[in-house]
């Protein structure tokens, strides 16, 4: 890498770093490309990135941003993962993480929170967005479903008496 092209990527990384709702630090010596391949699909599919990084260029990147204070976390081999959603790159780590033992997770940050090991673990059991709105929804519709259900009971109860007085006049 070039001067030009170091600067691009801090500044990147910086914008990044600024706009992420979470960002997991991790180790991955040992990793096999195959794995780090599997790991940024996963990643991707639920709408994270996995990038690795030089840490002194994420050092400098971590400058100025709100998570500022997880610099000293960038020291080995780390790859950083990171996601809009506080919830999907914690998620995703955790889950390779148990796959596969040689991604160890060293922290992160969610905002100005610092995040050890278990709070990222912590964070990776919540809901995501996505399963979250979808509660919200079933919540909202299950109400609505009952009320049609008792506005129809009366009018359902009322064809049986109409009914049964229709087959006792037959009968007789």
């Amino acid at each position: 890498m070039d001067r030009a092209q170091k600067r691009e990527f801090v500044t990147t990384m910086n914008e990044v770093f600024s706009n992420a709702g979470a960002v997991v630090v991790s180790h991955y010596t040992g990793l096999t490309v195959s794995d780090m391949g599997e790991l940024r699909s996963q990643m991707r599919e639920a709408g994270g990135t996995v990038k690795v990084a030089k840490n002194s260029l994420a050092k400098l990147a971590l400058q100025g941003t709100e998570v500022e204070h997880i610099s000293d976390l960038f020291t080995g081999q780390t790859v950083i993962c990171y996601s809009e959603d506080p919830v999907t790159a914690p998620k995703i780590a955790v889950e390779f993480s148990k796959k596969n033992e040689k991604l160890v997770i060293l922290g992160g940050a969610m905002g100005s929170d610092n995040l050890d090991v278990n709070g990222v673990k912590a964070l990776a059991s919540l809901p995501s967005l996505d399963e979250l709105r979808a509660k919200i929804v079933g919540m909202v519709s299950t109400p609505a479903t009952r009320v049609a259900t008792v506005v129809a009971a009366p009018a359902t109860q009322l064809a049986r008496v109409i009914g049964a007085y229709a087959k006792k006049d037959e009968a007789a």
